[in-house]
């Protein structure tokens, strides 16, 4: 589908998403939640993609919300009055999926259900939305000029885009909380240090190693990788590791009879492994387990 406030490209089965509002910073729109849930979505479903990178067009990665807009600037519906009933009964309701659920939410969750991996390379700052988004990437570079704020308390509001959910499993709560009390700008050296990005970078090196990574996850089982970042986020907020195991035990017994016997006989004839399996129709039977 054609995109107006972002670039959707594939080479080499990776696909690169490009925030590509440079003149504003990239600030995010209700047009630029819609379209990033649909690239998403198809992104998820395209046995092309192997796994995908999220960058921004310009100096910035994301400004955060557009606050230019007239009216409600999230685009939300000031004459409904919803309670939580509302929101776990209606959730799907065009009146509240459209008048009250937040779009970054919409979109965290879009990412989060997406059985490619994620790799954020954040090239320059990164506010609001542009920074709970990157919560629910699965690997984050960072440039060395990139800066990271979480500054909805300073314009009074909360935080959102299920960050609440996120950011405490990434950082440690202390963490969490004295960026988004603070609402200070985060440098490249503290995210590093604190564990939210994976490696920090000069800026001119930043894609070539997000494509590297990449690349390395390209060369393994699709189907495998799909169930391995499903089982990670879901397994890791359980109770108890029985649940993990339960699914463990299903995903290991699966994949033993399909990608699993393709690695263990490139492994024995030292080879590279030659898997053709596809997230798109081969995920085991018992998935989605939740």
């Amino acid at each position: 589908m054609p995109f107006e406030t972002i670039r959707y490209e594939i080479v080499d089965r990776i696909l690169t998403i490009t925030l590509n509002r440079p003149e504003q910073l990239n600030a995010f729109t209700v047009t630029m939640a819609e379209e990033l849930i649909a690239a998403f979505e198809q992104a998820s479903e395209d046995d092309g993609v192997d796994a995908v990178v999220v960058t921004g067009a310009g100096k910035a990665f994301c400004a955060g919300m557009d606050l230019s807009s007239s009216g409600n600037v999230f685009g939300l519906n000031e004459t409904l009055s919803p309670d939580l009933e509302d929101m776990r009964s209606r959730l799907s309701d065009p009146e509240i999926e459209t008048g009250v659920r937040d779009t970054g939410g919409q979109l965290t969750l879009a990412i989060f259900e997406c059985k490619k991996p994620v790799i954020a390379a954040v090239n320059g700052a990164a506010v609001g939305i542009g920074a709970t988004m990157l919560c629910a990437m699965d690997i984050r570079l960072v440039a060395d000029t990139a800066r990271v704020g979480f500054v909805f308390n300073k314009i009074g509001i909360t935080p959102e885009a299920c960050s609440s959910w996120f950011l405490p499993r990434i950082v440690n709560m202390g963490t969490a909380l004295e960026w988004i009390y603070s609402g200070d700008l985060i440098a490249a050296e503290e995210l590093t240090r604190k564990g939210f990005a994976n490696q920090q970078l000069a800026g001119k090196s930043l894609l070539d190693k997000a494509y590297e990574v990449a690349a390395r996850i390209s060369s393994h089982s699709q189907v495998a990788v799909a169930l391995t970042r499903q089982m990670m986020y879901r397994n890791a907020a359980l109770p108890h590791p029985i649940g993990a195991h339960e699914v463990d035990s299903l995903a290991i017994f699966y994949a033993s009879q399909t990608s699993g016997k393709e690695g263990v006989n490139a492994f024995l004839e030292k080879r590279r492994a030659n898997f053709d399996d596809h997230a798109s129709t081969d995920m085991p039977p018992f998935y989605p387990w939740w």
